[in-house]
């Protein structure tokens, strides 16, 4: 486990864990000093004849000069200054304790999140976007409660041993029974939570997936569940998954509430037992022993919920271990490894022999071969399935061929300069995502703006009537995904995004399906005539807008038939 953690957590984590662990056992010591001092000062106070039968307390006397009272009031005083000091010290270590753990939230979710962006597009297209969802949240969240737990429990073991040790040097006859006692009870009681504990969290992890699955499904099919009257069947499925996940996690707070009452029974037990055994052992009353018996009390008074807290702590580690192992694989996964070389598109894009299989599927190409030249509009047909996006997506440099080579000019395309590759290609899917933020900054894309820049492409977008028909014109907020535009209008937008970039290719992948035919013969002819210097390459659906190509595509049962050339 710990190898594992040590993997997730960065340099500086680790040596911000490093020094909590130190800080925590900075903070044991004074927790047993704070009891170890409560001994003396309850002997002193209930019998002052010590200070004048012990030669250090007579010399302390003697150089202070105080009635013995007096010196006893201050001691006290001492102690609650002490104790005030180890109070505001215990608040500033659990503070570093919830600044370590919960920190980590946001810098392990961006490592996950940068990790998932920079695995290859293949790899990403298999993921359900549910489980990223559930990784990136969720998860993340368990593993850090689970480093909070880790750091508890640490904290807490070094509280226990330096108390143990503390009440051996007291009394150890009593202090052995006592902990024979008290592990037997505390390894009962483990041995029969930690496998419901390690149950619980299994049926957490799956029922938490199924959840965030459940919910992504339903909202993206929000029409298809309103128009075939489905709120019902839907409802019945969340409510399923939401009781099992409520269900795991019930069971989980359940268990870790146990230990407590289990171990504060325990406590109240013993301390009992303390007392009789004293009692039959002087066979009289024990005020000659009560600082002995203070001692033990209070040691027992921190001891029971530090014996909790670890057990508690201990579970958590057991129910949220799995999120440890998803963090850790997620992290382990193969990046895409791209170099910055740039590469020079002149002449043409040509695809020699390739052969292209999803993982774990038959080929969809094979020895397929295509050429396209610098500044030529070409289209591909075919029926839905047959392979005119991915073939497009090896074009772009998205899938890695299995075998054959793309050439751009002269040069093979490689992790060298696919980069550079991908730089100078403008993509409209069909399917368009927008953030709910400006007209202006979704065109823009985390790029800097520029206006001009953006006025132009607005226009060869036809976007200008709709712009000023808005009463806050570019700065008008989309809505969540762009719901508040007509799908003609956030496909526009999409043009207007991919032309922002200055491409030297441009893809369509069905990117006027939602435009009326009217609107897409004046988006392809605008397109046209702002892309004579550049390539086109574009999916269509219906020939419409493709009638100026100059090269048409079939694809068919994995073979590419030029169907029309001009």
């Amino acid at each position: 486990m710990l190898k594992k953690l040590f993997f997730i957590l960065d340099k500086k984590d680790k040596n911000f864990l490093f020094s909590l662990l130190v800080f925590s056992i900075f903070i044991s010591f004074m927790e047993t000093f704070a009891i170890s001092l409560i001994m003396p000062f309850v002997t002193l106070a209930s019998d002052f004849s010590y200070f004048d039968r012990n030669e250090y307390l007579i010399s302390i006397k003697e150089y202070l000069a105080l009635p013995t009272y007096k010196i006893i009031v201050y001691f006290g005083l001492v102690l609650v200054c002490f104790y005030v000091l180890r109070a505001l010290l215990n608040s500033y270590y659990f503070h570093l304790l919830a600044k370590f753990s919960k920190g980590r939230y946001h810098s392990i979710s961006y490592k996950i999140f940068s990790k998932y962006l920079h695995i290859n597009y293949e790899d990403f297209t298999q993921k359900s976007h549910s489980e990223l969802l559930k990784n990136i949240t969720g998860e993340v969240y368990n593993l850090s409660t689970m480093i909070s737990s880790f750091l508890l429990m640490m904290s807490e073991i070094f509280v226990v041993l330096l108390l143990y040790i503390l009440l051996l040097l007291i009394d150890y006859k009593i202090t052995l029974a006592l902990s024979v006692f008290l592990f037997l009870n505390a390894f009962i009681l483990m041995r029969i939570l930690s496998p419901l504990v390690k149950k619980a969290g299994l049926r957490r992890e799956e029922a938490m997936k199924n959840f965030f699955e459940i919910i992504n499904t339903s909202l993206n099919n929000f029409k298809f569940i309103k128009l075939k009257i489905k709120e019902k069947s839907i409802l019945k499925l969340f409510e399923q998954q939401s009781k099992d996940f409520s269900k795991a996690n019930i069971s989980n707070e359940s268990i870790a509430a146990l230990p407590r009452i289990y171990l504060e029974a325990i406590g109240f037990c013993v301390l009992i037992f303390i007392v009789v055994f004293l009692v039959f052992k002087n066979k009289g009353d024990i005020s000659n022993i009560l600082a002995t018996i203070s001692v033990f009390v209070l040691a027992l008074y921190r001891l029971m919920p530090s014996a909790n807290r670890i057990i508690t702590s201990y579970h958590d580690l057991l129910y949220y271990r799995s999120s440890l192992d998803i963090i850790y694989d997620i992290l382990n996964q193969k990046e895409e490894k791209l170099e910055n070389k740039s590469i020079s598109f002149q002449k043409e894009i040509r695809l020699e022999n390739i052969s292209f299989a999803y993982h774990n599927k038959d080929n969809l190409f094979t020895h397929l071969n295509l050429s396209i030249k610098k500044g030529e509009k070409i289209a591909f047909i075919g029926e839905s399935g047959c392979g005119k996006s991915t073939l497009v997506d090896i074009i772009m440099g998205l899938l890695k061929v299995k075998e054959g080579k793309i050439y751009i000019d002269n040069e093979v395309l490689n992790e060298d300069n696919i980069k550079s590759l991908r730089s100078k290609i403008g993509y409209i899917p069909q399917q368009i995502y927008l953030f709910n933020d400006s007209i202006a900054k979704n065109i823009a894309f985390g790029d800097e703006i520029d206006f001009n820049l953006l006025k132009e492409v607005i226009k060869q977008a036809n976007l200008e009537n709709f712009i000023k028909s808005l009463p806050n014109g570019i700065h008008t907020k989309v809505g969540d995904g762009g719901n508040n535009l007509s799908g003609g209008q956030k496909q526009r937008i999409a043009i207007a995004r991919a032309l922002y970039l200055k491409p030297e290719i441009l893809i369509l992948d069905e990117a006027t399906s939602a435009l009326d035919n009217e609107s897409e013969m004046k988006i392809m002819d605008e397109l046209f005539r702002i892309s004579k210097d550049k390539t086109m390459i574009i999916i269509a659906h219906r020939l419409l807008g493709i009638a100026k190509c100059d090269k048409v595509y079939k694809l068919e049962h994995s073979k590419l038939i030029l169907e029309r050339q001009k």
